[in-house]
Order: structure tokens, then sequence, then C-alpha cells
């Protein structure tokens, strides 16, 4: 199972970078064009802004999943552990109730955005707000399953502190899987 997952993950990160190479091709293809040429890509300027909708939802996935969301743990690392475990709950509670709101929010704009057609692309916008579906359902389910560890005893006292302080930590935790303590 846990190969699937990374296997999941893995797509995910290439789809970050596709999404990012993506837009970088396209915005700086039309200011060359545009500049130079006196000419420009019609389609460049709203399937950047698609992508970027893209990447930063998949982006969100992969940084809740490798614990790399940035945040002030000053307060949490000072209580103890059944404090820790109390705001631990709390937040995955609290996710896990905004993720089950994304859900249904995208569920309530579906009709509407299936005949929402973009303007210049043409293409019906739940394709792009669409993904809502994947990371509400995907978060939830990272919630989920980290209450179900925390009610059967089996979340580390590192794991009960979920945010990181500074981008080093998540670029350590990025090559090596791992926060030095």
């Amino acid at each position: 199972m846990n190969r699937v997952i990374d296997g999941f993950f893995r797509v995910l990160e290439f789809l970050v970078v596709v999404c990012m190479v993506a837009m970088v091709l396209m915005v700086f293809g039309n200011v060359v064009l545009r500049y130079g040429f006196n000419s420009g890509i019609s389609v460049s300027d709203e399937m950047s802004r698609y992508c970027f909708i893209w990447l930063t939802y998949i982006g969100a996935m992969v940084a809740m999943r490798e614990g790399a969301h940035l945040g002030v743990d000053t307060l949490i690392k000072r209580l103890p552990l059944g404090g820790k475990k109390f705001c631990f709950f709390m937040s995955q509670s609290l996710m896990l109730f905004c993720n089950v709101l994304f859900l249904m929010g995208t569920y309530e704009m579906h009709e509407l955005q299936v005949t929402n057609i973009s303007p210049v692309v043409g293409i019906s916008m739940i394709w792009i707000y669409g993904i809502g579906y994947v990371v509400a359902v995907v978060m939830g389910i990272f919630n989920i399953e980290k209450l179900w560890r925390l009610f059967r005893g089996r979340v580390p006292e590192q794991e009960l502190i979920q945010v990181m302080e500074s981008e080093e930590q998540v670029l350590e935790v990025s090559a090596h899987g791992k926060v030095a303590q």
C-alpha cells in the first residue's frame, strides 16, 4: 500500500513540476513575443493561471503529506505530551472539517462550473476547479489516518508538532524525509 501511495505522490510531484515549467514557458514566451515581435499567444495568460491553480492545490497535498507547511510551534513545543496530543487532535479535526466544507463547496459549485466556459481556451471550468474534489478527499484521508493513529497511540511525540519553523527544515525534510531534532 505504501508503494501505491508513494507512486501517487511521485505523480503529484511530477505534475507540480509540469505546471511550473508550463507557467514559466508560457509567460516568458508571451513576454518575448509581445516585446520582441509585437505578437503574443492568446491562451498563455489563461493557461498560466490554470496551471497556477493546479500547482497550488497539488503542492498543498504534497506539503501536507511531508509535513512541510510553515507555521509557528513555539507554544506547542512547551506543552506537556497531553497538551500536544490535544492540539494535534484539534488541528486534525479542524482540517478535516475544512476539507469536508471544501468538498461540499466544490460539489455545490459543480453545476455552475460545468456550464461556465473559459473565454479564451474554451474548456469547461470544472476541469480547473474540479481539482477541489481530489484535494479535499486526499487531504481528508490524511486527516482521518492521523486521527486514527492518534487514537491508537501510534503518533510519536515529534510528529505531534505538525509545522516547520523555517524553510531550512522544509528543505531538509524534502531531502532526507525527516527532521533533525
